[in-house]
């Protein structure tokens, strides 16, 4: 078996420091051009490669970030992970990725994981984040950010959208498009997204002295929001128009209502969701919806870890506007603006 290749045998072949070939494959380290051609001319004739881990261990910087996430079904999170990433590596950091279960509120073990392999910080996608593991990231020197979840503590920053104001911008829609009949299948009331959509929704509807005539949460669940749906519609007196709290679970609630209960959208029931995800503008289901905008949600969470890293701006809650995407699934009003 073929012995590995070691820094020490790259300085030897280029003539060259060890602690220059180790600058040369640090990101952000100087070493000068002739050097660095030396030292990667030495490392691809002796098959060379970095070892992260090695480096991080000796330096205390492993330059990778940790990504505790749930819910990939949600078509949402898979183009969240994808930009977070690249935005990372264009920082030269990379993210380490832990999944768990959608419900999951334990994730003691998983943090300690991460803090295991030393990462630099962690961000928590749709994950709540306990007291405790709180402290223990705070006595690690570990800063976490949330992202589309937000939580009552200042040690913690995140980064969501404005779901309150999602949700009034939808009631305010549907009522403009002269819907009597409202209902909203919410996103799971534990968690904030959840809960907030369905505040700023009920909030928008008492504006004008109206209510919600069902509110049940969907559990951010596409089966669940299927059965939902039969039952709003095996009513006397069904909906004629339904705010989702996720296109995830709006796909359903459309394929239900289409294909299961022959009723035409938005002919005989709007529809509207909330993240616009890639899906949503397809012609098979041309969703209304609000859009996250996940470019700057991405931008703002990953300023906001460094900055925590770097040891500069304190946490903070940061609430970014998206505007209603509107589309072929809800009755357009005249003139509306959001």
């Amino acid at each position: 078996m073929k012995e590995k290749v070691t820094s020490i045998d790259v300085a030897r072949r280029a003539g060259v420091s060890q602690s220059a070939v180790s600058r040369v494959f640090t990101p952000g380290a100087s070493a000068s051009r002739k050097t660095i051609e030396k030292v990667r001319k030495a490392a691809e004739e002796l098959g060379y490669r970095p070892n992260p881990i090695a480096r991080a261990m000796i330096t205390g910087k492993s330059r990778i970030i940790g990504l505790v996430v749930a819910y990939l079904d949600n078509q949402f999170y898979p183009v969240a992970v994808d930009r977070l990433s690249r935005v990372l590596q264009e920082r030269g950091y990379h993210i380490l990725v832990f999944m768990v279960e959608q419900f999951q509120d334990d994730i003691s073990q998983i943090v300690q994981e991460l803090l295991d392999y030393q990462v630099e910080g962690i961000v928590t996608a749709s994950v709540g984040m306990s007291n405790d593991l709180t402290d223990l990231c705070e006595a690690a020197g570990i800063p976490v950010v949330m992202f589309n979840r937000a939580k009552d503590d200042p040690r913690l920053a995140a980064v969501t959208s404005d779901n309150v104001a999602g949700g009034r911008t939808v009631a305010n829609f549907l009522v403009a498009g002269g819907h009597e009949r409202i209902a909203h299948i919410a996103g799971w009331q534990g968690a904030t997204t959840g809960r907030d959509r369905a505040i700023g929704f009920a909030e928008g509807l008492k504006d004008h002295g109206r209510e919600a005539v069902a509110v049940i949460d969907g559990e951010y669940n596409r089966d669940t929001a299927a059965t939902v749906t039969r039952e709003l519609f095996g009513r006397a007196d069904p909906p004629d128009a339904v705010f989702v709290g996720n296109d995830h679970m709006a796909f359903a609630v459309m394929d239900t209502l289409r294909f299961e209960l022959g009723l035409s959208v938005p002919g005989d029931v709007s529809v509207v969701g909330y993240d616009d995800v890639p899906i949503a503008g397809w012609p098979a289901y041309d969703l209304t919806t609000v859009r996250q905008p996940v470019n700057r949600m991405v931008r703002e969470t990953v300023d906001a870890l460094f900055s925590r890293i770097e040891g500069g701006q304190e946490p903070r809650q940061i609430l970014i506007p998206g505007p209603l995407v509107i589309r072929g699934s809800a009755r357009k009003p005249k003139g509306f603006r959001t």
